[in-house]
């Protein structure tokens, strides 16, 4: 458990570190490094595997709403940087959200890590985007709703969302970030 704590504190620091120096050059700004997001990635699936293995104590106690995890690559392109990041903030508050109520519901002491790894890391994700100058999400009354969100009620679906949302929509709007661009001379 400590190992898992000390990986997110890990990229935490990389972010602030590139917030104290800025004028180190390097190929890419660590908040860029994919590495960090494939990190997540890994520890979402890991969530994923540990909650189909749970027997007892790990269900969901009410169904939630999660952000669809589907991209169709036309659409997403012609969208603003900005508009994308609204999206992939949108969905990452209803995720908090939904994985806060799963924590709360858990009484498996291994999958509570899981999920505590999982909080973490998504507000980690929120913080690497603040730090690319995405103007913060604020949700409005009662959150997301519509076509861009569907319902859940398993914590097993959930978790599979969580990964995809972050293997796709997440993925897409960090490898394309302007700031996270090379400079080609």
């Amino acid at each position: 458990m400590s190992q898992k704590i000390v990986r997110g504190l890990f990229a935490l620091l990389l972010i602030v570190l590139e917030w104290t120096q800025p004028c180190l050059p390097s190929p890419l700004r660590p908040i860029c490094d994919l590495r960090v997001l494939n990190h997540f990635i890994k520890e979402a699936r890991d969530a994923e595997t540990a909650m189909r293995s749970c027997l007892e104590g790990c269900s969901l106690s009410e169904s939630v709403t999660v952000p669809q995890t589907r991209v169709d690559f036309e659409i997403w392109e012609r969208k603003t940087a900005e508009v994308q990041a609204q999206e992939v903030q949108s969905g990452l508050w209803l995720l908090h959200q939904a994985l806060s109520l799963l924590q709360s519901s858990v009484t498996n002491t291994a999958l509570q890590s899981h999920l505590d790894n999982s909080l973490r890391n998504l507000l980690s994700t929120n913080a690497v985007l603040r730090s690319l100058n995405f103007q913060e999400y604020v949700p409005t009354d009662g959150g997301p709703a519509g076509e861009d969100t569907w319902r859940v009620s398993t914590a097993t679906e959930l978790l599979q969302v969580y990964v995809n949302f972050l293997r796709g929509k997440v993925h897409l709007l960090l490898s394309g970030a302007q700031a996270c661009q090379q400079d080609v001379s």
